[in-house]
């Protein structure tokens, strides 16, 4: 099946953002993968402060996401893996929509339009973490054209995980 996707926009996060994705990620299903439950709001407007900086030394941050009429959906976009273990030093395309938006291709969209933007500041690649329980957004990964690249443990957690990379210089990227 080869349907078109839908329309969407990405704007770099707003303080009022922060608001936004606090009440979307407030969902067990959309946080079953990132910890069972939404962090506190000062998490997010932290979050979403350090997205409009990296946006302005990077060029790219994890974008909100807007769907058709405009409202607030999610995030998706890519930023430094900051941490200690698995790809240091590497950029990372991540995405999270709220649970009423799921498999309508919201992300898949968003992150091909994500891919564009890396592309076009000069990212040469971008890997994604995923839990390797999390099907839906192993499928995301398929969609773009990533190669599942190791298998590790999360240090947290203990859960199996996987490590999705994509070459963004090479000449058949989709």
């Amino acid at each position: 099946m080869n349907r078109a996707l839908p329309d969407v926009r990405l704007r770099v996060p707003t303080h009022e953002d922060a608001f936004a994705w606090h009440r979307i990620f407030d969902d067990p299903d959309v946080m079953e993968f990132h910890g069972g439950r939404a962090a506190e709001l000062s998490v997010y407007e932290e979050l979403t402060t350090r997205q409009r900086r990296h946006d302005a030394e990077l060029g790219f941050c994890l974008w909100t996401v807007l769907d058709e009429s405009g409202q607030v959906i999610g995030f998706t976009g890519a930023q430094p893996w900051e941490r200690s273990w698995g790809p240091a030093g590497e950029i990372e395309i991540g995405w999270r929509l709220g649970r009423e938006h799921w498999g309508k291709g919201y992300v898949t969209a968003a992150a091909q339009r994500t891919l564009e933007r890396m592309r076009e500041v000069g990212v040469p690649g971008v890997v994604a973490m995923v839990d390797a329980r999390n099907s839906r957004s192993i499928a995301v990964t398929q969609r773009l054209g990533m190669r599942l690249a190791e298998t590790f443990t999360t240090p947290a957690s203990q859960r199996a995980g996987h490590c999705y990379r994509l070459d963004l210089r090479a000449v058949d990227a989709p």
